[in-house]
Parts: structure tokens; C-alpha cells; sequence
């Protein structure tokens, strides 16, 4: 996938996601009462000729009077309606809801029904209030990442720190960041260790401590002591900036329900206004006392309903508001149609480094044999001292007293371990092979030990061994627990590491089918086995790097820890910006709550479409049901998605 540069200033929604319902509605902070102001014109005018019109309160009230006082109600909410299907008009899109409501509202005023006629365009357009500030409240958890964009950079010049525009900073340089501010780029950090809060990034509140060396994100927030941060992204490449734009680019993403419905519309509409023609004029052939006025009414009833609004407006913003609620949890899905595609997911290959584990190695026993455990390890660290293995790091972790004790003349022996002189003893360093090797004797109990273990020997003694394990993540097993709970009815574990590590991982978690010492291209064969059959839906997590090829297979591709990944960013549909798996549950749950809103709304809009499609039809229902039907179901769908942003899973 080719990165673009994305104008971090700027957020702008997608114009197919808004209608067209933008133009001529401006929300911005400083316009926000004035966009009230024509709709509260309007509503008093028409309350006032109602009430004046009903109590009979002024005779004068009448004739041109009555029209001239309508029409200068119509004025402020029917103008921008009437440009707007002219606009439309000269593209050629004919069957616009500006187009339908235009005539519908014009047709009530040529045969005289002038409340109804500015009621109509009234409710249409607190309709649209109401729709641009539902998708606003939708879009804020999406907007807020702008509040974490770094708006200038202490870079290190000329012997000083200096303040310059972040995109001006290259990598390698090196840049300093005060308590409180906002790291404006991703690097590597130089002093000892940090406090960050990456709420913004990963949807986590609790700060993260991390240590010298360890990578830092842009839009991270310092909040202890005065770092410094080596640059090794460019602010176009930085966290935040591929977060945006995949966030961006997930609301053109369309889910198959969103592409149907509007084709359909695009049916739907021309059909009912061309049965609205037939319903003016074919009585004329069929009904005895046919009276133009009563069929053209209920043919503008019929024009009133056949308005998409409902449909066109709500289920777009349903789906962007389960975008808008997986990214305040920290989860990011690159369109609506992996949201659809995560809620028919029945089966869930994982990966396990990584995913269930956390990748690093922890010393997990320590055994010795006639040795005092403290004096055994400070001979295990000082030969282990110098290797950079991940096993050697683990080992060099243990904190208990001061290891004063040197190594020297260590070598290493092929595929076995170190050999080498501590305090005038040999030390033996290493596995089985390196003790038969120097006919050292191995107790049994190592036999049955499936986790990495490091034996040791000294002075041809059999000293004791350390046992090395990678750490389950704090909620593996929950989220197992919870992935069945959710319906997910087969969970299986593939692995690159021994077969051994994983089987034992595996029933830890409780997990019936787990494989090990795959390659990639293994795991990748046994997801395309499972997609063979056709029940199979299946979902892959891994860490976006090597699993690449299985994210990309399977229906929906899950990457845990995809923050700082460009593999991830690239091939998975779903990034989890943390490495909890229980947001894996979570995902799921914000999947079908944001499907289940869907269909309500879609139900919703034609259910009631239909019935007063029938009324109408039949003279039993007057344009006040028409504006229920079609601005009142609107505005009930737009509340109904809204509900997304209330919710907690």
C-alpha cells in the first residue's frame, strides 16, 4: 500500500458519507447558533399564521395576506432545500431528496395548503440539524486525534534546543520533550526511562512506563521528567499521521449493506415519483368523482414519503459511529466492511508470540543443587554477561544482591552453550548436549521441563538449571473465556516456536487445537484449509510482521500491537493498538452492536415508509403523516445510531 501525506490540519469528512448534506451548512464553532436561526424563523412564523388562522384572530388574515406571510416562513428553510436540488438539478441527478422535497413542498403550496407546505420543509430541516450534529458527536472520537497533534518540536541545533515545525525535523536528530507536552514524533528514547500517557493512540489511560532505547510514538504525552528522543520517523510517517489517514480512509470503505441500500435508493426514488404521476392523473380514468386537487395531494403525500433521507443518512452514520466507538477503545478497522465482515466471524486462528505471550523471556524457576541460589546465579551472569541472546538478557534481569563475580576465557561451543573460568572454576554453561559432552550427569526431572532451560555445571559438577519462559499476557485467559462466550466456536494456535512450548501455552489457556514449529507459509496452509469449508469464517491475530501472509488470507485480518507496524498498517483489516487480545472480544461485541443498530434503522425506514406509502395512497393519510414518515423516522434512526456513542462493552 503506497503512504500519502496526510494534511494532519485538516479532517474532513467523506462527501459521499455526508450526502451532499454539507453544502450550505456550515457547523463551525463560531457559526454554531446560526445555523438554528433560519429553522427558529420558520417555526415562529408558521406557530404564529397556525394560531392566527385557527382562532380566526385577524380577519385582514387572508388572500394574499396568508400567502405572502407562508411564503416568507418557507423562505429560510425552502431557499437552501430549492438551491440544492437546482445544483443537482444541472448535474443531472434528478432524484435528489432537495429535488422531491422542492416540489413536494411547492406542489402543497400551489393548491393552497400553505401550513403544510413550510411544516414539511420545516421538519426537513431540523432533520438536518439534527443529522449534522449526530454525525459530528460521531465523528469527535475520530477528531480528537487531532487534538494530540504535535504542533512544534524542540530539535537539537547548533549547541541549543530550538522550536521549530515538526515537519521540518529529519531523522536521527535528536529532540527534547517537557512534562506535559506531546511527543511530536516517533523515535527511540535517549534518557533512562519515561512516563507516557498513549490514551490518544491506544485508548489506554494508564500511563506507560518505558525504558532507554525503547521506542516512542508521536502524540504520546510526557508526563514526568524532561525527555530526549532520537527521531527515527518523519512527521508524515509518524503514528498519529498513519492512524489519520487509515482512519480516513476507512469512512470510503463502504460495508455491502451501506453500497445496496444506495442502489437501491437510486431505484427506489424514481419509481415512487413516477407512480406519484400515475396517482394524479390515472383516477382521471377510473374514478367517477375524480378531483384533481384531492389525487395531486395525495400524489405529493406520496413524494413527501419517498424521500430516502432515512435510509441514506442513517446507515451510513451507524457505521461511522462503530468507527467512531472502536477507535475511542482503541481498536481501528479499515472500513465498514470489515466491521460486517468481523460480526460473521465463527472461527479465530492466533498467533502466539506476541499475541497470547508478550514476547519477552522471564526467568519462571531456578533450581540448584548444594548451591546457594544467589551465589549459583552470580556465576550464571557473569558468563552470560556478554551475550546479547534473549535468553542471556532474561538471565541478567535477576536483581537479587550485586554480582561482583567475572567470567573469563569463555568460548562458545557450536550449538551447545559457553564454556569458560569464574573465580578459578570452570563453568558450563548451556544444554543436555554440553553436559554428555563433558560426561557431567543431567537430573531426569529436566526431562519433563518443555520450557527453554539453561543448564549449568561447575567445576564438572552438576550445579542447577533455569528455567526460561515467555509470559502469558494478563488477559490471555479471559480473553479465551470471553471469545467462546461470544460465539467464536473453534479457537486454534499456530506457532513458530517448538511444538513442545506450544502445546503447553495451549492448555494454559484451554485452547483444544494448537500446532508448533510452523513456518509461515505452514500457517498460511492451514487457514486456507479452514476457508476450504465454506461455514468457516475465519479471523487471524498475529503481530502483522511475519504473519503478513495470513493476515492477508484470511476474511478478516487482525494485527495486535500495530501501532509502530508498517506490515500491520498494511496488510491487516483490523489494528489493535495495544497488546491486549481481549480488544479482539471487544472488536466483535462493537461489530454486532453497530450491525444490530443497522438494521433496526433500515427496518425502521421501511416499515413505516410502506404503511403510510398504503394510507396515502388511499387518502387516509395527510402530509403531517408524511413528515413523520419521512423527517420524524429520520430523525428517530439518527438518534438510534447515535446510541453507539453511549455505549460500553
Amino acid at each position: 500500500m503506497k503512504k500519502k501525506k496526510v494534511n494532519l490540519r485538516d479532517l474532513k469528512p467523506n462527501s459521499e458519507e455526508q450526502h451532499s448534506h454539507d453544502d450550505g451548512h456550515d457547523h463551525g464553532d463560531g457559526s454554531a447558533f446560526k445555523t438554528y436561526i433560519p429553522a427558529i424563523i420558520s417555526f415562529v412564523m408558521l406557530m404564529v399564521g397556525i394560531a392566527v388562522d385557527y382562532f380566526d384572530a385577524i380577519p385582514q388574515f387572508e388572500g394574499l395576506i396568508r400567502v405572502v406571510w407562508y411564503t416568507l416562513a418557507y423562505i429560510p428553510v425552502g431557499f437552501p432545500v430549492i438551491k440544492e436540488g437546482w445544483k443537482s438539478l444541472i448535474k443531472g441527478d434528478v432524484f435528489t431528496e432537495f429535488f422531491l422535497m422542492s416540489i413536494a413542498t411547492i406542489g402543497a403550496f400551489i393548491i393552497g395548503e400553505y401550513p403544510e407546505g413550510v411544516a414539511v420543509m420545516l421538519f426537513y430541516a431540523v432533520g438536518e440539524l439534527f443529522q449534522n450534529a449526530a454525525v459530528n458527536r460521531a465523528k469527535g472520537n475520530i477528531k480528537a486525534l487531532l487534538d494530540v497533534r504535535p504542533k512544534e518540536a524542540n530539535v537539537f541545533r547548533d549547541g541549543d534546543y530550538k522550536s521549530v515545525n515538526p515537519e521540518s525535523v529529519e531523522i536521527g536528530e535528536k529532540i527534547q520533550i517537557r512534562v506535559g507536552e506531546k511527543i511530536p514524533l516517533d523515535g527511540i528514547l535517549l534518557s533512562e526511562k519515561a512516563s507516557l500517557n498513549t490514551a490518544a493512540l491506544t485508548g489506554e489511560s494508564k500511563p506507560d512506563t518505558i525504558n532507554k532505547k525503547s521506542k516512542v510514538y508521536a502524540g504520546s504525552i510526557n508526563m514526568e521528567s524532561v525527555i530526549e528522543v532520537e527521531v527515527t520517523n518523519k512527521f508524515e510517517d509518524s503514528s498519529i499521521a498513519r492512524i489519520l489517514d487509515l482512519v480516513q480512509n476507512a469512512t470510503a470503505r463502504k460495508s455491502k449493506t451501506e453500497l445496496f441500500i444506495r442502489k437501491f435508493a437510486r431505484i427506489y426514488t424514481p419509481i415512487v415519483v413516477f407512480l406519484a404521476i400515475g396517482l394524479t392523473f390515472l383516477p382521471y380514468f377510473f374514478v367517477d368523482d375524480y378531483v384533481f386537487r384531492d389525487w395531486l395531494y395525495r400524489a405529493l403525500i406520496f413524494l413527501v414519503i419517498s424521500c430516502p433521507c432515512a435510509l441514506v443518512i442513517s446507515i451510513p452514520l451507524g457505521y461511522f459511529g462503530g468507527l467512531g466507538a472502536a477507535s475511542k477503545n482503541g481498536i481501528l478497522f479499515k472500513g465498514a466492511s470489515f466491521l460486517d465482515a468481523m460480526t460473521k466471524i465463527n472461527t479465530l486462528v492466533m498467533d502466539k508470540t506476541g499475541t497470547v505471550t508478550k514476547g519477552v523471556f522471564k526467568i519462571k524457576s531456578i533450581k540448584t543443587f548444594d548451591w546457594d541460589e544467589e551465589e549459583f546465579m552470580n556465576y550464571l551472569m557473569a558468563m552470560e554477561e556478554q551475550s546479547t541472546h534473549p535468553i542471556a538478557k532474561a538471565i541478567m534481569e535477576y536483581q537479587k544482591g550485586t554480582n561482583n563475580f567475572e567470567a573469563n576465557k569463555v568460548s562458545e561451543v557450536a550449538g551447545k552453550g559457553l564454556k569458560g573460568m569464574v573465580k578459578g572454576k570452570e563453568v558450563l554453561v548451556g544444554n543436555k548436549a554440553l553436559m554428555v559432552s563433558n560426561n557431567i550427569e543431567v537430573p531426569n526431572e529436566t526431562e519433563s521441563i518443555v520450557e527453554s532451560i539453561v543448564l549449568v555445571a561447575i567445576d564438572n559438577v552438576f550445579a542447577g538449571y533455569v528455567v526460561i519462559a515467555d509470559e502469558l499476557k494478563e488477559d490471555a485467559k479471559e480473553t479465551i473465556s470471553s471469545l467462546h462466550r461470544v460465539g467464536i466456536k473453534k479457537i486454534m494456535m499456530l506457532s513458530g516456536d517448538k511444538d513442545s512450548i506450544t502445546q503447553q501455552v495451549a492448555k494454559d489457556l484451554k485452547i483444544e487445537n494448537a500446532k508448533g514449529g510452523l513456518l509461515p507459509e505452514d500457517k498460511l496452509n492451514e487457514v486456507e484449509a479452514l476457508k476450504k469449508n465454506p461455514q468457516n469464517k475465519v479471523a487471524f491475530i498475529g503481530d502483522g510482521i511475519n504473519d503478513a501472509p495470513v493476515l492477508a488470507a484470511s476474511n478478516v485480518g487482525i494485527a495486535m500491537g500495530g501501532l509502530g507496524s508498517d506490515v500491520a498498517i498494511e496488510t491487516a483489516d483490523v489494528i489493535i493498538q495495544t497488546d491486549q487480545p481481549s480488544k479482539v472480544v471487544r472488536a466483535i461485541k462493537i461489530s454486532r452492536s453497530t450491525r444490530k443498530i443497522v438494521w433496526q434503522n433500515i427496518i425502521l425506514a421501511f416499515g413505516v415508509k410502506v404503511i403510510v406509502l398504503i394510507l396515502g395512497a388511499g387518502g387516509l393519510a395527510t402530509m403531517w403523516e408524511a413528515v413523520f414518515a419521512d423527517v420524524g423516522v429520520a430523525l428517530l434512526a439518527i438518534l438510534n445510531a447515535v446510541r453507539l456513542q453511549r455505549m460500553s462493552w
